[in-house]
């Protein structure tokens, strides 16, 4: 259930992120831009290590997909330990 909410806070981060790279909603929101900066002080610590990792991509940021895919596969990985 952990990484499930981990995962949910990946995905608002990403959304949030997106809508404010395409102006979609105004950065001056105050209520959004706290939300969003604190999911990514939440994340950073988990992201800055994949990001060292990844090749520069430009304007796109492959880790929140990396790091889906690495809490995913560690659910798996559980589950299959915790049922045989």
């Amino acid at each position: 259930m952990l990484i499930n909410a981990f995962v949910m806070l990946i995905i608002i981060q990403f959304i949030i992120g997106m809508l404010f790279a395409f102006n979609v909603i105004d950065g001056s929101n105050q209520f959004l831009r706290q939300v969003y900066e604190s999911i990514n002080s939440l994340l950073d610590p988990v992201l800055a290590p994949i990001r060292r990792i990844l090749p520069q991509t430009g304007a796109l940021d492959f880790s929140p997909l990396v790091l889906i895919l690495g809490l995913n596969a560690i659910m798996i990985i559980l589950g299959n330990i915790v049922t045989p």
